[in-house]
């Protein structure tokens, strides 16, 4: 069987590792950055809509794939799904309520009105005619199947090469410290980092580094820069600053409104890092509350305070939960399980030569 993957530039690393992975398997596969093949409006370079899309035609010629496969709904998804050829999607968020959400903030009027419009407009031609749709996690699994009652869904989720993740030293924080690695390029997500202030406060000899960015950054930033034991690094190289970060910090914590499988906690788990998240979408799915972190309910800084000073304040309970963190990560999230699991779909659904 030929797989051709269209992928993202955040998820081409991830994308490339399980394709490789995959040849095991008698898969031919070619993986390709999605939108140096496909683009158009509301995508602003305009000197790309038309050549590039005649790079998509000569793609499939060349390779002729028995299946695409794409993890976001753009223009090459967009042009795979004109095609005779199956599409798979890999669906990585709640694509609709994220539509809704930047409807109501950024996406209010004007030109980026009419942007996320046809954003809209793409990704529902996107999943009408694409053959099978792989949400990351059950929780997103169950709001497709709502949403797409007659179409065949199955859960795949990301995989991630623990081989990739070992301690690496490079970046220099102050300790006891708490990690923490996240966008903020979803308000709903991002708005969640509002509890941390009242934290700051009860803990002011523990240091609070924040690696990540995005257009919802200043929305929070300035509540939390006037503690001094918060520390703002941006947006870190992947995945080798995200690895020296990941080695340095006492205890992961990812602070979330609205999350599906954010691959950062299985990151920080195969560091051995302890972790806490906040109990929302399919986070539960990627950890075992009391046993590789702690589960905290959404809004409940009192909560993430007392679940902090319990890891910091003991380091073979932290140590302890590290250690089987990493053996669930790689027990149920490895590539060849996540390999496997998709080439069952596959057969399942009738889709592709194994």
């Amino acid at each position: 069987m030929k797989l051709l993957i269209g992928a993202s530039s955040s998820k081409i690393f991830h994308l490339e590792q399980f394709a490789k992975n995959l040849e095991k398997y008698d898969v031919e596969t070619k993986v390709v950055f999605d939108a140096d093949y496909a683009d158009g409006f509301p995508n602003r370079k305009i000197s790309k809509w038309f050549s590039s899309n005649k790079k998509f035609k000569k793609l499939v010629n060349d390779f002729k794939p028995d299946v695409i496969f794409v993890d976001r709904t753009r223009h090459f998804a967009l042009e795979a799904s004109k095609t005779d050829i199956p599409l798979i999607i890999h669906l990585r968020g709640d694509h609709w309520a994220e539509i809704i959400m930047a409807k109501e903030t950024l996406y209010k009027s004007g030109g980026r009105k009419i942007a996320i419009n046809k954003w809209e407009e793409i990704g529902e031609e996107c999943f009408k005619n694409s053959r099978l749709i792989l949400p990351i996690c059950n929780h997103l699994s169950k709001i497709t199947k709502e949403r797409y009652s007659g179409k065949s869904v199955e859960t795949m989720y990301q995989a991630i090469n623990s081989e990739n993740w070992f301690d690496k030293k490079g970046i220099d924080l102050k300790h006891p410290c708490v990690g923490i690695l996240q966008s903020a390029t979803i308000w709903e997500k991002t708005k969640e980092m509002k509890i941390l202030p009242e934290v700051l406060k009860k803990m002011p000899d523990v240091h609070f580094y924040w690696a990540g960015d995005g257009v919802y950054r200043d929305e929070v930033l300035p509540l939390l820069e006037k503690y001094e034991n918060f520390h703002w690094l941006g947006s870190l190289e992947y995945p080798e600053k995200v690895r020296e970060f990941l080695t340095e910090i006492d205890v992961y914590a990812l602070i979330s409104g609205i999350d599906m499988s954010p691959l950062s906690l299985q990151e920080a788990q195969l560091m051995e890092k302890p972790v806490i998240a906040t109990n929302v979408g399919g986070i539960p799915e990627l950890m075992k509350d009391g046993e590789t972190g702690f589960l905290i309910e959404k809004g409940n800084s009192t909560e993430l305070f007392e679940k902090l000073s319990l890891l910091l304040n003991n380091l073979e309970k932290s140590k302890e939960m590290g250690k089987k963190g990493k053996s669930f990560v790689e027990d149920n999230f490895n590539l060849d399980k996540i390999c496997n699991d998709f080439l069952n779909h596959l057969k399942k659904h009738g889709i592709g030569v194994i």
